[in-house]
């Protein structure tokens, strides 16, 4: 069995799915054209000491004027696959069903005709964050009435698109949603809520996933033969000192099942939450003076809907912690107030342009092989990796530009390496790998201070350029594999 240093040789399967990967709010641009109803991300970044060089999403990659040039790009890759995202206010600027904007539909038809003419699979993506404000404003993820309007939006798209799209992700990141937006407020809307808004709308947001995925099942599967799921973001949580101490190896355990599990144990394994988390919740408010969980309860129905929906497994990852319990490292930090378990980094570990991302290729295997074995085995799609640099704010487009990128072109090489030793010494089902990104594109809080793109984009001038990244993955694709 090959080590984390050592280089292997070999292919993935035969029809291995190999992308990359953008979002709506991040490339389109055309925030407020041809209909287009507000969404959340627009509200929070006109609003200011939200971005870190107070820049949006208002233009960005102005990929809804340029279809023709970002499927040049993918050709240029050799890509068989694009994921993307839809907008949903774009196509329903309500958020309901009642009020379509035909603009909208037309320019994703467009998009999705130019990318099978050209021999590329989309991979939709039908919520990467960018919620109507008009939803926002009745309660967005908070309410109890957003599953429902959820999978009526999903509907309608699996009618208009599912004839040509067969690959489908309802949800990108559920836990960033629930984190990010609703604990910490550094995402839209920009909640900070640690105790009790999190779950509520992780309740409601596996339930959305799971009604969209009965909506398909019975509606559209029979004559589309397409596959549903959403995408799982983790990191991989490693044990302090390689787990020699029990403490740390179950605040290991309870880590990944506080964040990985948090959405993947209802969908993938039981239907209901992972034990040790509503263990920890459960003591944490009894303990603040609750004799009940702060975490919502899943109806019997309701597990049975939520259970097995799903037809691969969506993985996104892109680093790794050392955990340790927290009474053993007063260094480390702790990610939530009901999560026993502490955070740290090894010194040795580099660092790309994100502040949190340290480049752990091994990090992935690990992932990939706990994900295979707690959740029986199913097939699995990266459907994001990837590694910024970082540009101050004010920095040049020049400066920005960095064809050589190295550091990039090592992180790609590296993880794919250990995702070809996942499939072929640990017997993992790995089918498809999405790198992101395409190109520089907005990158949310952080602006366009943080770069992710195999290609430069100079947002002065619209220009795409591709960088060395582009060609090493190029070559990767190629050879289908090393």
């Amino acid at each position: 069995m090959a080590s984390a240093d050592t280089t292997v040789s070999g292919k993935f399967c035969e029809g291995f799915a190999w992308g990359v990967a953008t979002s709506a709010y991040q490339i389109e641009g055309k925030w407020d054209a041809d209909g287009k109803g507000k969404s959340i991300w627009d509200d929070f970044t006109h609003t200011p000491n939200h971005v870190e060089d107070s820049s949006n999403g208002d233009v960005a990659c102005d990929s809804y004027s340029k279809v023709e040039e970002d499927v040049k790009m993918l050709k240029e890759l050799k890509v068989s696959h694009y994921r993307f995202s839809l907008s949903w206010p774009r196509i329903m600027p309500t958020g309901k069903a009642d009020n379509i904007n035909k603009a909208g539909v037309d320019y994703y038809n467009r998009l999705i005709d130019a990318l099978l003419k050209n021999g590329i699979q989309p991979m939709v993506t039908l919520y990467h964050w960018d919620l109507p404000s008009a939803i926002e404003e009745s309660g967005g993820w908070l309410s109890e009435e957003i599953p429902e309007l959820f999978a009526d939006y999903a509907d309608y798209c699996f009618g208009e698109f599912g004839d040509r799209v067969k690959l489908w992700i309802t949800i990108n990141e559920p836990q960033i949603v629930a984190y990010l937006g609703y604990c910490v407020g550094l995402h839209a809307p920009g909640t900070q809520d640690p105790l009790t808004k999190p779950y509520l709308v992780s309740r409601h947001l596996i339930l959305s996933h799971a009604k969209s995925y009965r909506v398909y099942d019975s509606k559209y599967r029979a004559a589309q033969k397409g596959k549903v799921s959403l995408s799982i973001n983790s990191d991989w949580a490693h044990p302090a000192g390689d787990g020699k101490d029990p403490k740390d190896a179950h605040a290991a355990e309870l880590y990944m099942q506080f964040t990985n599990g948090w959405f993947s144990d209802p969908i993938f394994l039981s239907g209901d939450y992972p034990p040790l988390m509503k263990e920890a919740i459960a003591k944490k408010s009894k303990e603040l003076g609750s004799e009940t969980s702060r975490l919502p309860v899943f109806s019997e129905e309701e597990k049975k809907m939520i259970k097995g929906s799903y037809d691969f497994y969506g993985l996104n990852y892109y680093t790794t912690r050392l955990i340790c319990d927290p009474a053993s490292n007063e260094k480390a930090t702790r990610m939530h107030p009901d999560l026993d378990a502490g955070s740290a980094t090894d010194p040795t570990w580099e660092r790309a342009g994100s502040p949190w991302l340290y480049i752990v290729p091994w990090g992935l295997r690990r992932l990939l092989k706990y994900v295979s074995d707690r959740y029986g085995k199913p097939t699995i799609m990266i459907t994001e990796n990837g590694c910024s640099t970082k540009h101050p704010v004010g920095a040049k487009e020049e400066e920005t530009l960095q064809i050589e990128d190295a550091q990039r072109q090592n992180y790609v090489k590296s993880h794919i390496q250990e995702v070809l030793k996942a499939y072929r010494d640990d017997k993992v089902d790995v089918q498809g790998y999405f790198l992101w990104s395409l190109m520089d594109n907005f990158e949310w809080s952080a602006g366009y201070t943080e770069r992710f793109g195999l290609y430069h984009v100079d947002f002065q001038t619209g220009t795409r350029t591709p960088r060395k990244s582009a060609e090493c993955y190029r070559e990767i694709v190629q050879k289908n594999g090393f």
